[in-house]
């Protein structure tokens, strides 16, 4: 069970949305590379980057962070990214200047013919972002729902040959309420390609909770205000996922 933290980009600085709300942003670093580094000290084997800004603008904004941290820690672990990512063309800039995925979002929802050609021209490297509120995926920063089954959804875009399924429930991210362990099983159970786990991890025992059904096809957890506000010490996490993964697969 890969821990992943989350460095989520907005004016060029590391912050947490609450639910995600750009007014309601909290600081916690102003030197992203830096927290990058600090997390690939403790221990991160990948590292999911946001960039808030180019969500709500639709193409990169935060790229002089993006790159500062690239050319940190980018050689050592891998670095996925999400956030405006609408077009081949940025996907291969993306690509050029070191990530290893990309991860699209409401453009994969709202514009799936994109998604099958990036699928396409980038095998290997393209990740499904879908947020869902009771089943149903929303898009725009979470500010419209649609009529989408999350899991119908998901499954189409695995036959376009998406790498991956991050899946975040949007009524508990940055809420520190725990995992929504139900829904990311009943997801996993439906794919064949692996699914990280994301939105509202708020202790150690929701790591326990997702290893002990990793074996559904759950291969991680994007955390984040949990191990910036100290809920979850994350080199003490990913030790304790290491260990609980060794054990479950050797039973």
């Amino acid at each position: 069970m890969l821990l992943i933290p989350a460095i989520d980009l907005k004016d060029g600085h590391c912050v947490r949305l609450k639910q995600g709300e750009m007014g309601d942003a909290t600081v916690f670093s102003e030197d992203p590379a830096a927290m990058a580094r600090h997390w690939v000290t403790l221990g991160a084997r990948r590292l999911h980057l946001v960039d808030l800004n180019g969500a709500f603008a639709g193409k990169p904004k935060n790229e002089a962070a993006i790159k500062a941290i690239l050319n940190e820690v980018g050689d050592e672990i891998p670095v996925q990214l999400g956030g405006g990512i609408r077009d081949l063309d940025t996907i291969e800039r993306c690509l050029d200047d070191g990530l290893q995925y990309v991860i699209i979002g409401t453009a994969a929802v709202k514009n799936p013919g994109f998604l099958h050609d990036a699928c396409g021209a980038f095998p290997g490297h393209v990740i499904v972002g879908l947020d869902a509120k009771d089943g149903k995926v929303a898009v725009d920063g979470w500010s419209k729902m649609t009529g989408h089954d999350v899991i119908d959804l998901a499954k189409k875009f695995e036959d376009y040959g998406v790498e991956g399924i991050i899946y975040t429930d949007i009524g508990r991210d940055g809420m520190l309420t725990g995992v929504n362990i139900e829904a990311t099983v009943k997801l996993a159970q439906a794919l064949r390609i692996p699914v990280i786990a994301s939105g509202g991890i708020a202790s150690l025992k929701d790591i326990k909770a997702l290893c002990a059904v990793q074996s559904e096809g759950i291969m991680g957890a994007i955390t984040g205000r949990a191990i910036y506000e100290g809920k979850l010490d994350f080199k003490k996490a990913q030790a304790e996922a290491d260990k609980l993964s060794a054990k479950l697969s050797s039973s």
